[in-house]
C-alpha cells in the first residue's frame, strides 16, 4: 500500500509523522471520508468543498489547493489499483510545541490513505441494523459546531464503545434537549405517513455529504423532507428509518431501543433509496 504523505508517495510501514504534530497530541485537524465506487470518486468536490469549510472554521491553512488534493486523492487510488473502496483524507496541524497554542505549528500535514472499508456486514443491508441510544450526549453545537469534521471523535467514540458493549454495532446519540442529534458515524431519517424527517444541524448533526444526496433522492421522488426536532419516540413510532454515511451508504434500521421499527423489517420506501443511491455512486463524482 503507498500513503500519500506530504506530496510523496510511501509504504505504510514508512508513512509517519511527528509525535509534536497537534493532530495527534490534541486532535487539531480536518479529515473527510470519501468513497471510490468503479473507478468515481463519489462526491469529492462536495468532501473537498466541506474540508476547507473545516479547515477555515479552525483557522487552519490547507497547505494545498483544492485542485491539487483532488489530484492527489485520484492518483492514490491509482498508485493503489483500486476500482472500489473507501479514502481518508486527513490535514493535521502540524507539528509545534506541547502547549494549546497553535501558533508556531506546522506546517501543516496532508495524508491520504485509500483502502478497502465494509462497516457494516453485508447481511444488515437486507435484514436491517438495531441500535440503541446511549448515554454519551452529542457535543453542544455552541461549544464546537457539528459541521467541522475534526480528529476529535472522543464523543462518537465513547458513544461507540457503550453500544458495542451491550451487544449493539450503532449508536443514537441525544443533545443535551434530548432530542436526536445523529448515530455515532451515522446521519439519521425517519418515515412517517410518506415523509421524510431528519434532525437539523443544529441538533448536532453533521452536514453529511449522503445526507444530503438522500435530501436529494427525496425530491427527485417526490417525497416531501424536511430537517425537524425529532425525539426518541419520533424513532419508534416511525414508519421506517434508515440511517446514511459515506461508509455506511444508505443501511435499514428496523429496531430503535427494544422498539420494532415499522413490521420490524427494511421498509420499502428505505429500499427505494437504496436504490437511487447505488445507481448515483458511479457517476456522480470524479473519475480516476
Amino acid at each position: 500500500m503507498k500513503i500519500f504523505l506530504n506530496g510523496e508517495f510511501v509504504d505504510k510501514e514508512n508513512a509517519k509523522i511527528s509525535v509534536f504534530d497537534h493532530g495527534l497530541l490534541y486532535g487539531d485537524g480536518v479529515f473527510e471520508g470519501i468513497r471510490l465506487y468503479d473507478r468515481c470518486v463519489f462526491k469529492l468536490n462536495d468532501h473537498l468543498e466541506r474540508l476547507a469549510y473545516s479547515a477555515k472554521a479552525l483557522l487552519l491553512e490547507l497547505p494545498m489547493s483544492s485542485e491539487a488534493l483532488s489530484d492527489a486523492v485520484c492518483e492514490t487510488c491509482r498508485m493503489n489499483e483500486l476500482t472500489n473502496g473507501y479514502i481518508r483524507l486527513v490535514v493535521t496541524r502540524g507539528a509545534g510545541h506541547l502547549g494549546l497554542n497553535p501558533e508556531g505549528c506546522g506546517p501543516a500535514s496532508v495524508i491520504i490513505i485509500a483502502d478497502k472499508i465494509q462497516l457494516y456486514p453485508e447481511e444488515l443491508y437486507e435484514t436491517g441494523l438495531k441500535i440503541i441510544t446511549v448515554a454519551s450526549r452529542r457535543i453542544n453545537s455552541a461549544a464546537l459546531p457539528p459541521a467541522v469534521k475534526s480528529l476529535n471523535y472522543l464523543n462518537n467514540i465513547l458513544a461507540k464503545i457503550e453500544a458495542k458493549r451491550v451487544g449493539f454495532q450503532e449508536a443514537l446519540m441525544l443533545n443535551d434537549k434530548g432530542e436526536i442529534a445523529e448515530c455515532t458515524g451515522d446521519n439519521v431519517f425517519v418515515l412517517q405517513k410518506g415523509r421524510l424527517f431528519t434532525p437539523p444541524l443544529d441538533a448536532g448533526s453533521l452536514r453529511g455529504i449522503t445526507r444530503g444526496v438522500v435530501m436529494d433522492i427525496a425530491n427527485e421522488l417526490g417525497i416531501p423532507c424536511s430537517e425537524q426536532a425529532l425525539t426518541r419516540y419520533d424513532l419508534w413510532t416511525a414508519d421506517e428509518c434508515f440511517l446514511t454515511g459515506t461508509a455506511a451508504e444508505v443501511i435499514p434500521c428496523v429496531e430503535v431501543d427494544h422498539r420494532m421499527v415499522g413490521e420490524g423489517k427494511p421498509g420499502s420506501l428505505t429500499k427505494r433509496f437504496i436504490d437511487v443511491f447505488r445507481s448515483k455512486v458511479s457517476v456522480e463524482g470524479v473519475k480516476i
